[in-house]
C-alpha cells in the first residue's frame, strides 16, 4: 500500500533536546499517551513537503502537569543529534487510530468541518485546528461577516458541550452556541 500525506496523523512536535544523551522533548498533539510510551515504529517529518521517514521509538514518558513527553528515538544518541530534530513532527499512519468512545473525536475528523450557529443556522466558518490547553479549543476561520468583522479572521472557542453541542462528522458539520461577544474576539 502506498501511503500519501493524507494517511498520516501528527502525534507531536519535537520542541527541544533534553540532557546530553539524545533525549527529546515532544509537545503532544494526541490524547493517546501510548503513542509516546509504547516502543515501536513512528515516522519523522522534517517539513510539510517532505516524505516522512521511519524511526523507532525506544521509550517515552510524560512530564507531569504538562502536555510534553520525553522520548528516546533509535539512532539519536547525543544532544547535537537531538538538537537537529527541533521542529520536526512525529507521525503515525492514519489506520493506527485508537478506538474512541462515544463523543470522542480524532483531530483529523474535526479539521475542515463547517461551523454553524445553532440558534440562527448561520454559516460561521470552518474548523482549521484544535489546541489543548486545559479545555480543548477549536480554531475557527470565520467565513461570514460577523458583527462587522472581516472575513478570514480566526477565533478560538472552547470545545465543551455547552458551546459545541452538535458534532456531526457524517454531515461535515458542527453547531455552536457562542457566548455573547466570543466571535467578536476574532483576530
Amino acid at each position: 500500500m502506498e501511503t500519501t500525506i493524507k494517511n498520516w496523523l501528527e502525534i507531536g512536535t519535537i520542541v527541544a533536546p533534553r540532557g546530553l544523551k539524545g533525549e527529546l522533548k515532544v509537545l503532544s498533539s494526541t490524547d493517546f499517551p501510548e503513542r509516546f510510551e509504547i516502543p515501536g515504529q513512528r515516522w519523522l517529518q522534517t517539513s510539510e513537503q517532505s516524505e516522512p521517514q521511519p524511526i523507532e521509538l525506544i521509550s517515552g514518558k510524560s512530564v507531569t502537569g504538562k502536555n510534553l513527553y520525553i522520548v528516546r528515538l533509535k539512532g539519536i544518541e547525543n544532544r547535537n543529534q537531538a538538537e537537529s530534530l527541533r521542529g520536526h513532527k512525529l507521525l503515525v499512519i492514519d489506520d493506527q487510530k485508537p478506538q474512541l468512545e462515544s463523543e470522542e473525536y480524532h483531530v483529523s475528523q474535526l479539521i475542515n468541518l463547517e461551523v454553524y450557529d445553532q440558534k440562527t443556522g448561520e454559516f460561521i466558518g470552518v474548523v482549521i485546528d484544535l489546541f489543548t490547553a486545559g479545555h480543548d479549543l477549536l480554531e475557527i476561520k470565520l467565513i461570514a461577516n460577523i458583527q462587522g468583522e472581516e472575513k478570514g479572521k480566526k477565533v478560538l472557542i472552547p470545545f465543551v458541550y455547552d458551546i459545541v453541542p452538535v458534532v456531526d462528522i457524517d454531515n461535515n458539520r458542527i453547531e455552536i452556541n457562542p457566548p455573547k461577544g466570543l466571535l467578536a474576539l476574532a483576530k
